[in-house]
């Protein structure tokens, strides 16, 4: 990898110190990232940098993060911008001393060049490399002959996030390319049926994200646009994505009529339309046909795996499937009235056929998060009972995402963290487009020491489900232990769009303003929950923190011993754990993080990062607790 500053030689002349200054400042940033991600830098260029990695996906992942941390930077400084220009190739190298030497050093300079001003480029090689593994989209630039290069070129322009595809360039080859699935209209007779129409779209997001290459964006994201009255170049504008599928549901009795059109997001035209009129019988022949001439139309091919996968479905009786669509239709809201009817209709879909995996995955998921969420005395039970079912499912079809990051899930409540992250690449080998796994597996990356690693998971659950609340909420937390604040703020910003200012904003909120010592800020968002969750013990550490921040002390204690006598099924044990933290009293502080591991509700990551918690780590018992949940 190469990187050369842009505008430096320009910038010295004119204001020599001042762009010394940036040229220090950028070194400053840049070396530690390339530390990160395990790469060597080999020498300087004087304003600029060649570095060594182990492979083509560190070295572009390691670009990405240097380029979002000068955009931000850059956002917020008052001065001049610092823009790098990073150009990235792949081959091998002559080790020479501390050197290294060869073709692919000097194509790797070649490369850089073609860069935009804060942008990355990378050659074919590399693109081959990392085309599925990072988060981007790649724009092919025209293939040039480069100095001292027999054969031309192709070169790849990485779209970061703030970046569009250049006019008039070639767009990018359709196998990197995103989809949404809008709601489909329901025209049946019946208004009822709106479930059918509802429960079908999800179900073509299913299987449309069997085919390689395509990400297909969440239905909670695409969800925002059921009553919609935006174009579709403007709601492809806001997913970030290039095409949008739209359609229509009719369901006669046992007849159902389908029709779909593929639209190409910029241009607005459509590129693909079908129609359906069959027996309610040919749901999934339906489903089938779709995702071939989707495939078609993108120039996608459908090989191995996934068309087996996209055939091979079984195909549950009617009445069976009816109710199944019922309860995915139910769990678009997870309220605890939709859960209990979702749970409901997927019981007696099982009931109808009890091979109906489907559902069998759908109740585990309605059960899992009713313990998540509303549960408290029975929520142990009901995780086990959610884990079994899932267990279940997957017995019936190994390659459902779903129920497989539900056990990974559970499984990384019992600190089976190795277990938990085998659990869910696999289930993201199986649909990539599945965004909750790659939310959970960035949730484990970061409990287990990998923060770089769990904010890029973050990253790819956003992009494919843009306006989930919890995914952005996750990153703020990740990015506010690491004390990224300024990263922190526009996450947060973002959530509080989203969600509305609601309730993962307002505790977001909470912990960065206690991060940042502005304790009326903090107190506010503790005034904001208490009505709608009263009586809950988290209240009485939120208070015991302000108060031991103003150096109450003796209020402090009388707060967190109301907290100490909460229920065993309801004590925030690791709450009491950080209060004890924050007041040095750390035989206390292990005491109650040993009760939160016993409870099942530890989550080390704030304990990994925090700068406030770097006494609890120094002490010898710290590395007790991280064998207890076998990060050791």
């Amino acid at each position: 990898m190469f990187t050369d500053m842009v505008g430096f030689t320009h910038g010295a002349q004119l204001d020599e110190r001042g762009t010394l200054g940036r040229l220090a400042e950028q070194e400053a940033l840049v070396r530690p990232l390339v530390d990160d991600h395990q790469g060597r830098v080999v020498k300087s260029t004087g304003d600029g940098l060649l570095v060594e990695f182990p492979s083509a996906l560190k070295a572009t992942e390691c670009a990405m993060t240097i380029q979002s941390r000068l955009h931000d930077r850059n956002l917020r400084a008052a001065g001049a911008p610092i823009e790098l220009r990073i150009g990235i190739h792949l081959g091998d190298v002559e080790q020479r001393g501390e050197d290294i030497l060869g073709d692919a050093v000097n194509l790797a300079a070649r490369v850089q060049p073609t860069a935009d001003a804060g942008g990355i480029a990378i050659s074919q090689q590399v693109y081959d490399q990392v085309r599925n593994k990072v988060t981007a989209r790649f724009e092919p630039l025209t293939p040039r002959s480069l100095k001292g290069v027999e054969v031309p070129v192709t070169i790849f322009r990485v779209l970061l996030p703030w970046q569009a595809a250049g006019p008039g360039t070639p767009t990018a080859p359709s196998r990197s390319g995103r989809l949404a699935v809008l709601p489909f209209s329901n025209i049946s007779p019946d208004p009822k049926d709106a479930y059918f129409s509802d429960g079908l779209t999800e179900e073509v997001i299913s299987v449309l994200s069997e085919l390689p290459d395509l990400r297909v964006i969440a239905r909670a994201s695409a969800d925002h646009y059921r009553s919609s009255s935006k174009p579709v170049a403007e709601v492809a504008a806001e997913l970030g994505v290039q095409w949008v599928l739209v359609g229509s549901v009719r369901k006669d009795g046992s007849r159902l009529r389908f029709t779909a059109q593929l639209v190409e997001s910029s241009s607005q035209d459509q590129i693909w339309a079908g129609k359906y009129d069959r027996e309610l019988t040919d749901v999934f022949a339906i489903q089938s046909e779709l995702a071939r001439q989707v495939a078609d139309a993108l120039q996608l091919k459908l090989i191995g795996g996934a068309a087996q996968r996209i055939e091979g479905r079984r195909t549950p009786s009617p009445e069976s499937y009816l109710e199944y669509l019922q309860g995915r239709a139910s769990l678009r809201d997870l309220s605890r009235e939709n859960l209990m009817n979702a749970k409901a209709h997927f019981e007696r879909a099982i009931e109808l056929d009890e091979r109906n995996a489907p559902a069998v995955a759908g109740l585990a998921e309605s059960i899992d998060f009713l313990a998540q969420v509303y549960e408290t005395d029975s929520r142990a039970r009901s995780k086990a009972e959610a884990r079994r079912l899932a267990a279940r499912a997957l017995e019936m079809n190994p390659d459902l995402a779903e129920p497989r990051t539900i056990v990974a899930s559970n499984m990384a409540d019992d600190y089976e963290y190795g277990r938990a992250e085998a659990e869910l690449r696999r289930a993201i080998q199986n649909n990539p487009s599945y965004s909750g796994a790659h939310l959970y597996l960035g949730a484990i990356l970061a409990d287990v020491g990998r923060p770089e690693e769990a904010l890029a998971e973050y990253a790819i659950a956003e992009q494919l489900d843009p306006l989930s609340a919890l995914t952005l909420a996750e990153s703020v937390s990740l990015l506010v232990y690491l004390r990224r604040l300024d990263e922190a703020r526009t996450k947060l910003r973002r959530l509080g769009e989203v969600e509305n200012e609601g309730m993962l904003f307002q505790d977001r909120r909470g912990l960065l303003a206690l991060t940042e010592g502005d304790l009326d800020e903090y107190l506010a968002g503790v005034h904001w929950f208490e009505p709608r969750f009263p009586g809950r013990p988290e209240f009485s550490v939120a208070y015991a923190v302000y108060e031991l921040e103003l150096k109450h002390t003796e209020r402090a204690r009388a707060r967190i011993a109301d907290a100490e006598a909460a229920p065993v099924t309801v004590r925030p044990a690791s709450g009491i754990a950080d209060f004890y933290a924050r007041l040095g009293d750390l035989d206390r502080c292990f005491e109650w993080l040993n009760r939160a591991i016993d409870d099942r509700r530890f989550a080390p990551r704030s304990w990994l990062y925090e700068p406030s918690k770097e006494g609890v780590r120094r002490d010898p018992r710290w590395s007790q607790i991280r064998q207890r949940i076998h990060l050791d």
